[in-house]
């Protein structure tokens, strides 16, 4: 008999694990079973807040004082967010007096950090602080505890502290194994003298390929097996972004990374996929995201940005109770996805209370409808009651949960059986959909992209999960301004349980709609046996109404695109991405051109008017300078979705010329890919991209 191989046994023992969380079975693996069992100081995800992202190195005994009092003014504390806690920079240059011990920064905290405690304290909050497990190690970080972990332990145990991050820079510059001295570490802790509880935070962010060429046994994807029985947390990969900015595709790259082994999570030991970051790069929609994936994930929810600056919108993300209660639930299950990883998922969390919590989610840079079933995410009946988390609205299916999930969205349900009176029917109102612009048909799981003038075939789909109809359904869309919508079709006099409706209109743009972004929205309303009228409000958004096309044979670097993005950093102009460097490649510079780390899209307009693109991609020179990993690419060029140009895989040695047919082409996407070993060093160029139009 062939044995399976090793991805097949991954992805079974995956599907099992899956489906013993959702129903409730207790999973433990030998590794971690064989841990000594670290102290329940926390039963469900601790919150708080850190200096890291919002402030970096950047704060005071003022500062701190200022972000403790904001949380309690802002609501934060009373909704669980009491830790304040000090990441580096709160060391004195010299991090550790001739006697031994740390020193704090006298500039900083003339008073030192005992009274800074006490002043948290007297909030009623917690405080946190941050180190080592390597030795300081100059240059290499800010500070370390190798060689003194009880002294450490000891003197943050004197000073007040209640939680302890163990950062791992210094680790692995000393090349130490991170198993060995994060027990070491813990013990201390434990055992520190004035027999305080410290919650343990195990921060080694050091993965591959993002860092480089590290064994499994010292990189943060291998910390699940030993962490949850020495630490309440431990990080689960690379840092979710820098300070001050934090990309959306980061955040989901951690969230998988977190849900690798959901079966060794339990009450008082979480997984940390890193910290919250709204306002440092992400749009509301897309934090909203973030944050529904970390409630599921019972993951410690912990503040990176500058509370003190936060909307009023995102304090109430981050203040919501339904959605706080998920996280906060005391069965302490970790989520975990139904069917198979996509553009679309669902994620379920098995709830304290034999209900679920349910996820869809939607990666991908178009709306769209998603669904599941209440058997699919273990429950069994005829009739489900569906509470929405972000609206608080309450529903009833007879077995389908769905939603209209914006691009980069989650829609987060609680779900059980239904009892008594039938509830208001489950009705999912669609996001207006572009299917066409003119007669050319929109690519699948795009935005959309049009011009003044542009004619655009829209569509509504309304579906009702319920067991009975919904009656004198009506949707009407509006656009920007001057944009007028009328009906391609009849609406239906009824919509059957079970049964959905397809509303068409034509939206035509005024010949002078300004470049920018617009809006489409559909206002749909039916009425109900038992509930009256009902009405939902869906919103396309953003719908891009692009700048004139180029015009000439021009460096297309100089035209102005819709969109750009960047594997990190932003993508630069006529140099390469991070440093300001002259584009060059195997030693010939060229004066124009895009910088960019993978993965990247650039996208630009054309709108019909050009002919030919011309240039040669490859990995920049000053990757030479940096190490030999990495840097390899592979680029691609797509016209209304349809791949023009493959470079297949690029190295630094190796760049590559095209010359790209355009005509009929609208809408030209610039693709660069990590060729699949990660975006080490992957910094990569376009080269004197010159468009005939």
């Amino acid at each position: 008999m062939k044995r399976p191989s090793g991805g097949v046994l991954t992805r079974l023992l995956g599907g099992l694990i899956a489906a013993a969380l959702i129903a409730g079975v207790t999973t433990t693996t030998g590794a971690v079973a064989a841990q000594a069992t670290a102290p329940v100081l926390s039963p469900t995800p601790y919150q708080g807040w850190n200096t890291y992202y919002g402030l970096g190195g950047d704060f005071t005994e003022d500062t701190i004082k200022s972000v403790a009092d904001s949380l309690v003014s802002r609501g934060l504390a009373k909704a669980g967010y009491d830790i304040v806690w000090l990441d580096g920079g709160w060391q004195a240059d010299q991090s550790r007096s001739d006697a031994g011990d740390l020193v704090p920064n006298p500039a900083k905290f003339p008073n030192g950090l005992k009274p800074l405690v006490d002043y948290i304290h007297g909030k009623g909050l917690k405080a946190g602080i941050y180190t080592d497990a390597g030795p300081y190690i100059p240059g290499k970080c800010g500070l370390g505890s190798g060689g003194y972990y009880q002294r450490d332990a000891d003197q943050f145990a004197a000073w007040g502290f209640d939680a302890v991050k163990v950062d791992y820079l210094c680790g692995i510059a000393a090349n130490l194994d991170p198993k060995t001295v994060y027990t070491e570490f813990a013990q201390a802790l434990r055992n520190n003298a004035s027999h305080r509880p410290m919650i343990f935070n195990l921060c080694n962010p050091v993965t591959s390929p993002d860092w480089g060429n590290y064994p499994e046994s010292q990189q943060s994807i291998n910390s699940w097996s030993y962490a949850p029985g020495i630490a309440q947390s431990w990080r689960t990969y690379t840092d979710v972004g820098f300070q001050g900015d934090i990309k959306f595709k980061d955040v989901l790259r951690n969230y998988d990374a977190n849900a690798r082994h959901p079966e060794v999570v339990k009450p008082g030991a979480f997984s940390d996929p890193d910290y919250l970051a709204p306002e440092l790069g992400m749009s509301d929609e897309e934090f909203r995201t973030q944050l529904t994936l970390w409630a599921v994930a019972a993951a410690p929810l912990v503040i990176g940005s500058d509370v003190r600056k936060l909307s009023a919108t995102t304090i109430g993300m981050l203040t919501d109770p339904d959605v706080l209660a998920i996280n906060q639930d005391k069965a302490a299950v970790q989520a975990v996805r139904v069917g198979a990883a996509g553009t679309t998922e669902t994620w379920v969390k098995r709830l304290a209370d034999g209900s679920r919590a349910v996820v869809l989610l939607n990666r991908g840079d178009s709306a769209k409808t998603l669904t599941t079933t209440a058997t699919a995410v273990g429950l069994s009946g005829s009739r489900f009651t569906l509470k929405n988390a972000w609206t608080n609205k309450v529903t009833e299916s007879a077995g389908v949960i769905s939603a209209a999930v914006p691009a980069h969205g989650t829609a987060l349900f609680r779900v059980e059986p239904a009892r008594g009176v039938p509830g208001i029917p489950h009705v999912t109102a669609g996001i207006p959909q572009v299917t066409k612009v003119g007669t050319d048909a929109q690519p699948e799981g795009t935005a959309p992209v049009v011009a003044g003038g542009d004619e655009l075939t829209v569509q509504v789909v309304v579906r009702n999960d319920s067991s009975v109809p919904v009656f004198a359904p009506t949707v009407k869309v509006a656009g920007g301004t001057g944009w007028t919508a009328t009906p391609l079709s009849k609406a239906p006099d009824l919509i059957e349980g079970g049964k959905q409706a397809t509303f068409a209109f034509t939206v035509t743009l005024p010949p002078t709609a300004p470049p920018g972004t617009a809006s489409l929205t559909a206002t749909t309303t039916y009425r109900t046996l038992l509930y009256g009228e009902q009405r939902q409000t869906t919103v396309l958004s953003p719908v891009v109404v692009a700048p004139a096309p180029p015009s000439g044979t021009v460096p297309l670097s100089h035209h102005q695109w819709i969109t750009a993005t960047s594997g990190w950093m932003s993508p630069t102009i006529d140099e390469s991405v991070g440093g300001g460097n002259p584009i060059k490649l195997t030693g010939t510079t060229y004066s124009t051109g895009i910088g960019v780390a993978s993965p990247s899209l650039i996208r630009y307009y054309l709108g019909k008017s050009c002919s030919r693109l011309t240039g040669t991609v490859g990995i920049d020179d000053v990757v030479s300078n940096v190490g030999p990993d990495g840097g390899t690419s592979t680029f691609q060029v797509a016209g209304d979705g349809k791949v023009l140009f493959d470079s297949g895989t690029v190295d630094r040695f190796t760049p590559k010329q095209f010359d790209v047919d355009l005509t009929g082409v609208r809408v030209l996407d610039l693709l660069v890919g990590d060729a699949g070993d990660g975006g080490y060093n992957d910094r990569a160029d376009w080269a004197a991209p010159t468009a005939t139009c």
